[in-house]
């Protein structure tokens, strides 16, 4: 009965144009860039249309203090804040907008708006379907990336037709947080053309491709321990740039962890492959330091890294950490002694993992 009553309202008040009435889904920092561009298509531009008539935001209820990106730019803004479950009043809004809102919507709150819920993806679907497809774009080397301005579909995510999609080259060592403020701009543009010509829109979507599909799954700490044994250099790098922004690599040093800050690739540090590469035995961990570009270089399972800073206690530049920590190994003249002079693989227990990941969640809020 409800789904009855709610298909003949949509089809009895269904707007032909803008302005639009639109609810808002989201949470976080690439969220809050389509978020803003929507408030900013509340005010008409002098000889301008006004796109976007009454705007309102559902977010997440926070588990740490403070809002979440999306509720803080959204009371700052001076908009309507419903904290999920709560969607606001019933039958006012043309259109729903998705960007990272990590909930499932029913089919009963689809219906409820007449042009459905459109959801802004950053990336070119079916390719990494999921919560992280900028993290594994970044992870996965992906030379190529896009935005996707899809329609949602009920009980399943990233699966609905697509509506406009474009492509985006990966700009050479670019980090997922860089990566993730070119595509929110991207993404919030993309989103106001859609909504510029709506109907018109959603005519032309097409289903999204059966080949292709990847997915992309939420990242834990765990990911954040280098595997020395297992990794090589290009990938560890890879990681890096993929979540160095949100969980630090991390190892062990002597029993105690270490994060790894501010890594650089070997290439990039000048006269490095005159150095004579055995030292510690090179066996995957093993550290050396290069005295000219002050620069701590760990082996991998191919290749090497470089580390520019670590955490252990607190932060040290790698000079700091050579001659506090490093230099008296390399006095000593024992062979076996400098194969001690590594990093080894930590391995993360589950407690562990969720009491970090909360420390970690609260500190990347706040940035």
């Amino acid at each position: 009965m409800r789904g009855r009553l709610l298909r003949a309202w949509r089809e009895g008040v269904k707007a032909a144009g803008p302005p639009w009435r639109v609810l808002f889904f989201g949470t976080d920092r690439f969220a809050v860039t389509a978020l803003r561009a929507l408030q900013e298509a509340t005010y008409r531009e002098p000889g301008g249309d006004l796109l976007v008539s009454r705007l309102e935001v559902v977010t997440l209820p926070s588990r740490l203090p403070g809002d979440l990106p999306v509720g803080s730019c959204a009371r700052e803004l001076r908009l309507p804040v419903h904290e999920w479950p709560h969607t606001g009043p019933v039958g006012q809004f043309d259109v729903g907008v998705v960007a990272s809102f990590g909930r499932l919507l029913s089919q009963d709150l689809i219906q409820q708006f007449p042009y459905g819920v459109l959801n802004v993806h950053p990336s070119c679907l079916p390719r990494w379907r999921g919560p992280a497809p900028i993290i594994h774009t970044v992870l996965h080397g992906d030379k190529v990336t896009g935005v996707t301005i899809m329609e949602i579909r009920p009980k399943r995510f990233d699966v609905g037709p697509i509506i406009k999609q474009e492509e985006f080259t990966v700009p050479p060592r670019c980090t997922a947080k860089e990566l993730e403020v070119i595509l929110s701009k991207m993404g919030a543009n993309m989103l106001i053309s859609v909504l510029r010509n709506l109907p018109e829109s959603l005519k032309n979507k097409k289903e999204q491709p059966e080949e292709g599909v990847t997915f992309a799954p939420k990242i834990s700490i765990a990911k954040s321990c280098v595997r020395w044994e297992e990794q090589t250099a290009e990938q560890v790098i890879q990681l890096y740039r993929a979540i160095g922004s949100m969980f630090p690599l991390q190892t062990l040093w002597k029993g105690t962890t270490v994060k790894l800050l501010d890594f650089v690739e070997v290439d990039d540090i000048p006269g490095f492959a005159d150095q004579t590469l055995n030292d510690c035995g090179a066996v995957p961990g093993s550290l050396l330091y290069h005295k000219a570009s002050q620069t701590l270089i760990a082996r991998c399972k191919e290749g090497w890294v470089g580390i520019k800073a670590v955490v252990l206690k607190k932060k040290l530049t790698a000079v700091d950490f050579y001659n506090g920590y490093m230099h008296s190994w390399f006095q000593q003249k024992s062979r076996a002694v400098h194969q001690e002079c590594r990093f080894q693989t930590l391995k993360l227990s589950t407690a562990k993992k969720t009491l970090k990941e909360r420390e970690m969640l609260s500190q990347n809020i706040k940035q």
